[in-house]
């Protein structure tokens, strides 16, 4: 049965922080991986998890830097080495959790770069925004499949953004083979990309208990926004006159643990108990954006109805199959 894509009234709001979510919960004895769980939302997400007594791994390219940051805020997570640009890593991480006999409950998928500002490939000739963003995490999910299974009530969390509304998925030049590079289309498709996702593999999984969700945390300057220049920021109004990130979750701009409720709650929350294939905002399930105003003059903010349109997904699914050659799990 497909979820509404409509919000719950979870009583949470855009002010909800991590620790609002994880209240009253004991996540001792579930394994959680948590992609980019060494920066920004990521590792706020991860940090809480481990608190709240899950064992939590964290794959990293730079194993080290990655350790040092986690140390940072109290350590306690175990780091292994993966680079969601080289398939040949993502296979051996893989394999090292699925041939543990492990059962992973809870997939953030939450690494990511955004707006590069020229066209880079991976090793496969795919461009790097989307290969980052979306076909590693494919490969990911896919190979980590027999350890969902085991969790017998497996989430998977796919990070995405409001950013889907810059583009579609362009399905006749994905990799701007023939079209002029952008950056922020770009990143729009591939922002796109993680809620199809979300949306086949939900139904894909459902019947193995793996349910799935995608999410936009809040407009949140971190180094995700490193390819973007400080005085567009600062024009933005996202970071003030002293550099200084501007707070103000009522229009969209969160502290990084008000970002990272949404993670939370999308990977833990009873309320979605029998639920997935949605994409949620501020703790809740969003609505479908039909560029709505609300009583009070603001736009109502959801997602788009191409980035959810079940055909949509199953196709990106096929397309992800043909770029990766990571076929079905079994």
């Amino acid at each position: 049965m497909t979820t509404p894509q409509k919000p719950l009234g979870s009583g949470y709001t855009a002010h909800s922080t991590t620790l609002d979510v994880i209240r009253g919960n004991n996540l001792t004895g579930r394994l959680a991986i948590v992609t980019g769980g060494y920066a920004g939302l990521g590792l706020e997400a991860a940090r809480t998890l481990a608190e709240a007594g899950a064992r939590v791994i964290v794959p990293a390219r730079a194993v080290d830097r990655a350790r040092r940051a986690i140390a940072e805020v109290g350590g306690g997570i175990e780091v292994r080495h993966m680079d969601l640009n080289d398939p040949e890593s993502i296979e051996s991480f893989s394999r090292g959790i699925v041939q543990s006999g492990l059962a992973l409950d809870i997939l953030i998928n939450s690494a990511g770069i955004m707006a590069s500002p020229e066209l880079e490939r991976d090793a496969r000739g795919n461009e790097l925004q989307f290969s980052t963003n979306h076909l590693g995490h494919f490969q990911l999910t896919n190979r980590l499949w027999p350890a969902l299974r085991r969790a017998r009530g497996a989430r998977v969390v796919s990070v995405s953004s409001l950013g889907h509304h810059l583009s579609d998925i362009d399905w006749d030049d994905i990799n701007f083979e023939r079209r002029a590079y952008d950056g922020w289309a770009a990143y729009g498709q591939s922002k796109t990309a993680n809620i199809l996702f979300a949306v086949e593999l939900d139904r894909r999984g459902r019947d193995d208990g793996i349910r799935a969700f995608s999410l936009h945390p809040g407009g949140i300057v971190t180094g995700l926004a490193r390819h973007i220049p400080v005085e567009q920021l600062k024009e933005a109004g996202n970071i003030d006159q002293k550099g200084e990130p501007v707070i103000d979750p009522d229009r969209d701009m969160k502290s990084i643990p008000q970002g990272a409720a949404t993670h939370l709650w999308c990977a833990i929350s009873q309320q979605l108990e029998g639920s997935g294939g949605v994409f949620c905002l501020n703790s809740d399930i969003a609505p479908v954006d039909m560029g709505e105003i609300s009583p009070d003059g603001r736009r109502i903010y959801g997602v788009a109805p191409y980035a959810v349109d079940p055909a949509s997904a199953q196709r990106l699914w096929e397309v992800s199959q043909a770029m990766t050659q990571v076929r079905d799990p079994v």
